[in-house]
Parts: C-alpha cells; structure tokens; sequence
C-alpha cells in the first residue's frame, strides 16, 4: 500500500473512529453526549474570587448555585433535544438529559449577602467576596 494510501486510511480512521463499525457516518450535534465536567477558571482578587465557567447548552434556570462557608458548588441540569425531519419523517433525533456539578472549596468564607453571578454565552460568571473576619479582640486585665 503506498504512503497516500495509508495516510488516507488513517485520516478517515481518526474522523470515523468507530462509528464506522456501528454504521454511524454524523457524529451528535452536541459532541459526544453529555460531558461529565465543565471547564473553570477561578481568579483570587484582595476582596472576591472571580469564577469563569464554561456551561454551553443548559438554560439560566438549569443552573443552580450554592455556597456554605467556603465551600461552592456549581449545578447543571441539561436537557437537550434536537430532531430534524424531511417530508414529515424523522431522519434523525438527539436527545441529552443529566447533570453536571463541581464543587470548590476555597480557603476562606464567602460572603453570600454580596455574592453575584451572571449568565451568558454559554459562560457563567461568579464573583464571590471574601468575607471580612475581624480578628480577635485582646483585652487587657486591669
């Protein structure tokens, strides 16, 4: 077999994967399924930690957001169907549904009175303050 040949081989057996063997020629719309993380980056500031998470496809109200101490979670639940039909036949149907969550503890409390969180794009933005401990008080013996 010459050099083109096989390079040709391995192209389509890294495009194909094994969906070849199974008779599967499109790969889903959302990648392969439900991914079981989501990607953050987490900034630490003098007064807040400043969260970035990539949560493409789920709704605002799918997300759910909780903070005890120092300690943050962040929930997902997705729920996806796509369907694409011709001629009133169904050609193809997509269905995801599951959740994804993350938690992280940080190294001091949160304070949840002044917490903000936004949502857009597909990305999750956090700002968490830091809660202001006031250290304690000596007193002295007279």
């Amino acid at each position: 077999m010459s050099q083109l040949a096989r390079l040709n081989n391995a192209l389509l057996n890294d495009f194909f994967g094994d969906r070849r063997a199974q008779g599967y020629f499109v790969s889903p719309l959302h990648g392969e399924g439900i991914t079981s993380s989501f990607k953050v980056d987490i900034k630490d500031t003098d007064k807040a930690y400043v969260f970035h998470a990539e949560i493409p496809g789920v709704k605002k109200e799918d997300l759910n957001l909780t903070v005890d101490g120092s300690t943050v979670t962040i929930a997902a639940e997705i729920k996806q169907h796509d369907q694409k039909t011709e001629e009133g036949q169904v050609v193809r149907s997509e269905r995801y549904f599951g959740a994804v969550s993350r938690s992280f503890q940080l190294p001091v409390d949160v304070d949840q009175e002044h917490a903000e969180a936004t949502y857009e794009n597909g990305v999750l933005a956090l700002t968490l303050p830091k809660k202001i401990t006031v250290a304690g008080k000596r007193i002295s013996v007279r």
